[in-house]
C-alpha cells in the first residue's frame, strides 16, 4: 500500500473512531432512556440538539466519504481489515476519556488485533 493510499484508510479509520467517541459523550450527556413511543420526541429534541452528537454523524459522513475515496485505490480485502485499527484507538481513548476498563484480556484482543492487521497490511 503506497502512503497516499494508507493516509486515506487511516484517516476514513480516525475519523470512524472520533465519530464512535463523539456518540459516546452525547450519549452520555443524554443518559440511558427508555426506547418506546412516547420518547421518540423528546429524547430526539435532546439528540438532535446534542453538540457531541452532531459532530458524531458529521464525522461519519466524512469518513464515509474519505473510505470511498480511498476504496478507489485500495482493494477491500486489505482496506477492509485496517478497520480494526478503530478498535485500538478506541480502547485507549475510551480508557482516558471515560474511565472505562481495559482489562489484560481486552489489551490481549488488541494484541492480536494489531498483529492481524500488520500480517494484512504486508501482504
Amino acid at each position: 500500500m503506497k502512503a497516499l493510499e494508507f493516509a486515506l484508510v487511516l484517516t476514513g479509520v480516525l475519523l470512524n473512531a472520533v465519530a464512535q467517541l463523539l456518540l459516546k459523550a452525547g450519549a452520555r450527556h443524554v443518559g440511558a432512556f427508555e426506547f418506546s413511543f412516547a420518547n421518540v420526541m423528546p429524547v430526539g429534541a435532546k439528540l438532535i440538539t446534542n453538540w457531541p452528537i452532531i459532530g458524531g454523524l458529521g464525522c461519519y459522513v466524512v469518513s464515509v466519504l474519505v473510505w470511498i475515496l480511498a476504496l478507489s485505490r485500495v482493494d477491500v480485502s486489505i482496506a477492509y481489515p485496517m478497520l480494526s485499527i478503530g478498535y485500538v484507538v478506541n480502547a485507549g481513548l475510551a480508557w482516558w476519556l471515560f474511565g472505562e476498563a481495559v482489562t489484560p484480556m481486552r489489551m490481549i484482543g488488541i494484541a492480536i488485533i494489531c498483529i492481524g492487521v500488520f500480517i494484512v497490511a504486508r501482504s
